[in-house]
């Protein structure tokens, strides 16, 4: 059976889009839960039983609380160093006194990725590791219905009150008494999202009707979003911190009673990175301050040391032993000892005994052979010690040996909680790996099946010889079903956990196990076709002329070598050095191509010979098409402009191979401005050295010239309402700017009157809205009224013009360079490289595909949620309004791949062989869509995510082939045809 191209390419991709969504159900793990509410439902354990008959504990309860009141005060984005380094003691004066000489406990507790404010509020109320699917919940956070402190402490009937982050309302609805929740999104706001909170302690620390009290606030974290940790607005807001912290902890002080104390903890969700962001796995992101301080405490005394790490989980066993509650069941999380260090040793035994029969029983419930785990067995060899600990304490022994065995008891249980808890916490998001590689062959081998069928795709003929009747694979077709059932059954009734493949009906099951097969068959088909053609004497000598360039060799390497290279993790992490890589070298390689058209090239070239041919004669029917007369008495000027044709052609030759230079030199200048990936983000670069207050001036010159270069580039091909409207938005970018204090005006000498530029956003998003409502116009003109190809292009362009505008206006000023690169790349690559060589549209396509992904980089992103710019969802915005923050903050991330991806429509709507525009809108369409669906995965770890993001590049991989393959697909009449009736 024969396939046409289009057919064959459809089909491989909905064949693809099959196995990526079984890898993503695999690879989404879904983490590791205790029984269901009701089923694990039970008194609390009693204590060990003594050996020796007729000896019984009468400890079977709950330990009472330890605390009257608790107050949680999390300031978003606390990084260790603001508490316990330079800042905190020049900012925070009285918490860095209560944490060197007052009643209190301090630690650094770390955060595991993803570094997000909803994943880690859930760590801390229920102790368990999020999954990372939480990345994408963060947005918009349901309700929490695992087992949780809030919760526990609402059936023990705690009053709690809540003020802060609305995410807390969100994922604990209907369990607080008061709460006052303030939007967590727009992060332009600094002062009054923390007002909201700060407004109601006066009145609620006078109140004695609460147990629990919350506070959530945020300004520190929109600080560093906004202008990052080395910002002169984080001291004055540390300052306020210690001020509300000051409050709160004398006003606890005046009312403790002498039964029991009550208790202040300070903790941070998550830190920031030097940029200011958050989500990864830097040491900024994942160290935060925890601080206990209460009247219980021994005061501190002798040198101060460095506080002690500690996991962030951790804090939900605490509080819940501290307030007398049962430890969340999904909890993995260590008890705290030092802050229960001042009860007897029999309290602090039951303490830990209750932390270690929870992990054990959350192990046993999670691993099939959870007795041979180490921490399973060192619980049980604690456990019998505590026994014999008992019986002595009940026999009234109170001699020095009780004391040392208690101290030996209580090392073991600590020995065994940490074991338990590190063995739970690798469970704790197992990957569904036989989901997992099912989903991988399948993409493998349509990836596979793509490159053996590349090369007929550049035949005239572009179709494809499915075989279906050869006796030898259809033998070997049922073979390897038959082979990879038994599989399915030996990994399915042997798994230990459970698989999602395996759970599906078994008719589902064989279906895809006959899909992998005859798969497998196409391969090995086409692979014998190709042995058979290659013994064949070849008759046709056009087949002759369709070597491969060198151009084509190098997209093809650089797309697998792309691929191959994500199985490594430190390629995922350091992916834009595999860019930059695979860009130097296609400028190397163009700059040969230039050389040898404009030198070795003369007439024909026995492997350029037939593609230069079709590319002149398509320039000459073009000519004849645009007839100009010229007058007779004209022949002096016209010798004169022929020479000076010639001049201009001579000087445009020499600029031509002269181009891949200065672009080398372009992206060079680019890698030094923004230093990311992992190894070296924290290394000082251009940006940092710009971003400082000390170089503002020079800031704002790099800005101005920015947006003047900027202006020039775009606006040789808008009409002149465009142009008008182009600088004058322009000049409100740089406003913009200057009323939030990143530039200055010359004739401005202090920054005392910044805003929020709300104003000066709104007045650029006009003119913006204005220029893109021109282009649309035009782009409907050519394709309702008239047909002409110059109004088309001129509305494309304005579109693309609004875009840079919207870009501009988005971008940190440090970063407008990028943009002035980007646009300058563009220019010479299209009049100066494109043209001279008359690239096909597939080789123009996969060259701004790989521009657009290196400029993604350029711009300072990584594979990292913490390079992401939340602040620029909220440019123009009073309030948080998610639709519009969505789309601004998608577009300033991706900002670089889609300015490619709309320059490339541009480009080929241009060119007068515009019949190669249909085949390219497909693609331009697929690489834009695997662009966004490269979301940083940073966070991520383990083999899983070097699966994933390989899985996906092979994905990425086969998209390159099918615009390669779509490039003859159509003959060039019936092409012609279709353009006419295809609207953009």
């Amino acid at each position: 059976m024969r396939l046409r191209s289009g057919v064959f390419a459809a089909s491989c991709l909905l064949v693809e889009a099959l196995g990526v969504a079984l890898f993503l159900r695999g690879f989404f793990p879904v983490p590791v839960r205790s029984l269901p509410r009701r089923e694990a439902r039970g008194d609390p354990p009693a204590e060990p039983a003594p050996p020796g008959p007729g000896m019984v504990s009468n400890w079977t309860k709950i330990p009472p609380p330890l605390f009257k009141k608790v107050v949680i005060v999390l300031i978003d984005a606390l990084r260790d160093d603001f508490v316990f380094g330079s800042k905190g003691k020049q900012f925070m004066p009285y918490t860095t006194q209560v944490v060197e000489r007052g009643t209190s406990y301090s630690f650094i507790a770390e955060a595991k990725p993803p570094t997000v404010t909803m994943p880690r509020i859930k760590a801390l109320m229920t102790g368990s590791i999020p999954g990372f699917i939480d990345v994408i919940v963060n947005l918009n956070s349901p309700a929490l219905l695992d087992d949780n402190l809030i919760r526990q402490a609402k059936t023990a009937g705690k009053r709690i009150i809540f003020y802060g982050d609305d995410t807390w309302v969100k994922l604990f609805p209907k369990h607080f008494v008061e709460y006052d929740g303030t939007t967590s999104f727009f992060v332009s706001d600094f002062t009054e999202v923390d007002d909201n909170v700060t407004r109601h302690l006066d009145r609620v620390l006078k109140r004695e009707d609460w147990d629990l009290l919350i506070l959530h606030y945020l300004g520190l974290d929109h600080i560093g979003h906004m202008t990052g940790p080395n910002s002169p607005l984080v001291g004055p807001k540390l300052r306020e911190m210690d001020n509300v912290l000051k409050k709160i902890h004398i006003s606890l002080l005046s009312k403790e009673e002498a039964s029991l104390p009550n208790l202040l903890v300070v903790c941070g969700d998550h830190g920031m990175s030097e940029t200011g962001s958050h989500g990864g796995s830097s040491e900024g992101e994942v160290h935060t301050p925890l601080l206990f301080i209460s009247s219980a405490f021994e005061k501190r005394s002798g040198p101060l040391t460095q506080p002690k790490l500690v996991q962030q989980t951790d804090l939900a066993s605490t509080l819940a032993v501290g307030l007398g509650l049962p430890i969340s069941r999904n909890s993995v999380g260590n008890l705290i000892l030092p802050v229960v260090g001042g009860k007897t040793m029999r309290e602090q035994l039951r303490f830990v005994h209750l932390n270690g029969f929870q992990l054990s029983r959350l192990l046993q419930e999670n691993t099939p052979a959870y007795e041979k785990d180490p921490g399973y067995e060192h619980f049980k060899i604690a456990e019998k010690s505590h026994g014999n600990w008992i019986k002595l304490y009940l026999e009234g022994n109170n001699s020095e040996i009780l004391l040392n065995l208690g101290k030996k008891v209580l090392k073991q249980y600590l020995e065994a909680l940490k074991i338990l808890s590190s063995s739970l916490s690798k469970q704790v998001a197992q990957y569904d790996m036989y989901s997992m590689m099912v989903g991988t062959v399948i993409i493998m081998e349509v990836l596979l099946l793509l490159l053996l069928s590349f090369p007929k795709a550049l035949s005239s003929r572009a179709e494809f010889e499915v075989p279906l009747s050869p006796p030898l694979f259809s033998l070997l077709f049922y073979l390897m079903c038959l082979m990879l059932c038994a599989v399915h059954v030996i990994v399915c009734t042997s798994a230990e956990s459970l698989c999602y493949f395996c759970s599906m009906s078994w008719l589902t099951a064989v279906g895809v196990m006959m899909l992998i097969s005859a798969l497998m068959c196409g391969i090995l088909s086409a692979i014998a076709k190709i042995f058979e053609n290659s013994r064949l004497p070849l008759k046709n000598p056009v087949v002759s002329s369709s070597r491969w360039s060198e151009i084509n060799v190098l997209i093809l390497a650089g797309t697998i070598g792309h691929v191959l290279s994500l199985g490594a993790s430190s390629f995922i992490e350091e992916e834009h050095q595999t860019w930059y890589f695979l860009i130097n070298t296609l400028c190397l390689a163009l700059c040969q191509e230039l050389c040898r058209n404009n030198f070795l090239l003369k007439e024909y070239d026995p492997q350029h010979g037939t593609t230069v041919k079709q590319n002149f004669d398509s320039i000459g029917e073009a000519s004849e098409c645009k007839n100009i007369d010229i007058p007779a008495g004209g022949n002096s000027k016209l010798g004169k402009a022929s020479s000076s044709a010639e001049f201009i052609q001579r000087s445009d030759k020499w600029i031509s191979l002269a181009s891949p230079w200065i672009i080398l030199i372009c992206c060079r200048l680019l890698r030094s401005l923004n230093q990311t990936g992992v190894q070296w983000a924290h290394r000082p670069d251009f940006g940092h050295w710009l971003t400082s207050s000390e170089h503002k001036s020079e800031l704002s010159f790099l800005a101005a010239v920015s947006l003047l270069m900027i202006f020039f580039l775009v606006q040789r091909r808008c009409s002149l309402v465009s142009k008008i409207a182009m600088a004058l938005g322009l000049l409100g970018v740089y406003s913009y700017r200057a009323a939030i204090g990143n530039v200055v005006f010359p004739w401005q000498h202090d920054t005392k009157d910044i805003s929020k530029g709300i104003t000066e956003a709104r007045f650029v998003y006009v003119f913006i809205l204005g220029i893109v409502f021109t282009g649309t116009k035009d782009l409907l003109k050519s394709q309702v009224i008239s047909a002409d190809s110059s109004v088309k292009s001129t509305g494309l362009w304005e579109v693309y013009s609004g875009l840079v505008l919207l870009a501009a206006l988005l971008f940190r000023p440090h970063n407008l360079p990028v943009l002035v690169f980007c646009l300058l790349i563009q220019t010479m690559m299209t009049k100066y490289i494109w043209r001279p060589l008359k690239f096909d549209a597939a080789q123009i396509t996969i060259m701004h595909y790989w521009f657009g992904q290196a400029f993604f980089y350029f711009q300072g992103n990584s594979n990292g949620i913490a390079t992401v710019d939340v602040s620029a969802g909220f440019v123009g915005l009073e309030s948080y309004v998610e639709i519009p923050a969505i789309f601004l903050t998608a577009f300033a991330t991706y900002a670089g791949p889609l300015l490619w991806a709309i320059h490339l429509l541009c480009y080929l709507s241009s060119e007068v062989n515009s019949v190669l525009l249909l085949p390219s809108l497909n693609c331009t369409a697929t690489l834009y869509c695997e662009t966004v669906q490269d979301f940083p995965l940073q966070g991520f770890s383990g083999s899983g995510s070097r699966l994933f993001l390989l899985r996906s590049n092979a994905f990425n991989s086969s998209c390159h082939l099918h615009c390669f393959g779509n490039r003859s697909a159509l003959p060039p009449v019936h092409m012609e045809r279709l353009l006419t009736k295809t609207t953009l």
